[in-house]
């Protein structure tokens, strides 16, 4: 490596456009269009619990936020889509068996 940081977009890019990372953001957004329905357009006699359903599927890091003032708790479902989507890419790099941005193959 040459030890150059890296922009923010090189590190955007690097960690979160693997099909891994963008099929679960894509899941995270599936359920919040799911929700945004729910909650604008269904006819519910009692409480809907849709919402719950993104603090589970942006779990544990959302859990983390539920505790706090009520802005953060929203904030937490973005933290923990982006933070679970980076540890699913960097999982997808390691078992697929491509090398890190910056990396050479052995034997070069």
């Amino acid at each position: 490596m040459d030890g150059s940081p890296r922009s923010l977009t090189a590190t955007v890019r690097h960690h979160l456009l693997n099909p891994m990372a963008l099929g679960y953001l894509a899941m995270v957004v599936g359920v919040l269009a799911y929700v945004e329905v729910d909650a604008h357009f269904v006819e519910q006699q009692d409480a809907s619990f849709a919402g719950l359903l993104l603090f589970v599927v942006t779990a544990p890091t959302s859990w983390l936020f539920l505790m706090l003032p009520e802005p953060l708790p929203w904030t937490g479902i973005v933290v923990g889509a982006l933070f679970q989507a980076v540890v699913l890419g960097d999982a997808y790099r390691k078992l697929s068996g491509r090398p890190r941005h910056g990396t050479r193959p052995s034997g070069a």
